[in-house]
């Protein structure tokens, strides 16, 4: 598996919605941490995203893009906005995004809305855990057509984040190295939490 196998989704995929939320304000650091909008994601994954816009076609969304690959320093200054294994992945271990195997998404419906999920992105709390009871059942009948469209493409989830999907063998791909700069830490660490 090549560390530089990264596709430029923008590019390979023209009827995705994409708004990186790193590189806006609107994360949980309130801050832009990339310096510009690059939407890459390895081969494989993006293989597995076009069956995903596929099914979601046919259901009658489309997915909108928060994240995928996010390079190492990004990853630094998450953890030190949000130091919890729970939602952020510990630097020692490395994030599935810095592999280019991982995607933050939601839904846009038919009349171009972004589907409520119960919670916004970036959310770090129980509430945006995919099965959460205190979520309102419409919100909760979202995410699981979110989830049921994204492992049909070939994605798995994990258990405390609707947004994030991730190939199930990410762990062996490797970390790719920053392929586009992030703001410095400095300034993402000014942080109102």
């Amino acid at each position: 598996m090549e560390s530089h196998s990264l596709i430029d989704i923008r590019a390979a995929f023209p009827q995705l919605s994409i708004d990186l939320k790193y590189a806006t304000a609107d994360n949980l650091t309130g801050q832009p941490i990339y310096s510009g909008a690059h939407c890459l994601l390895h081969a494989d994954a993006a293989q597995a995203l076009s069956e995903s816009i596929n099914i979601a076609s046919v259901a009658g969304y489309r997915l909108l893009i928060l994240d995928a690959y996010r390079p190492p320093e990004a990853q630094a200054i998450l953890w030190r906005a949000c130091p919890n294994q729970d939602y952020v992945a510990p630097l020692s271990r490395g994030s599935n995004h810095s592999r280019g195997t991982a995607l933050d998404v939601t839904l846009i419906d038919e009349q171009g809305r972004i589907v409520d999920m119960g919670t916004g992105f970036d959310e770090m709390s129980e509430l945006s855990h995919p099965y959460h009871p205190a979520v309102a059942i419409q919100a909760q009948r979202n995410r699981l057509m979110l989830n049921a469209i994204m492992l049909a493409g070939g994605f798995t989830g994990i258990a405390t984040e609707w947004w994030h999907f991730e190939l199930p063998d990410s762990e062996n791909y490797p970390l790719i190295a920053d392929l586009f700069s992030c703001h410095s830490a400095s300034q993402a660490e000014n942080v109102t939490q």
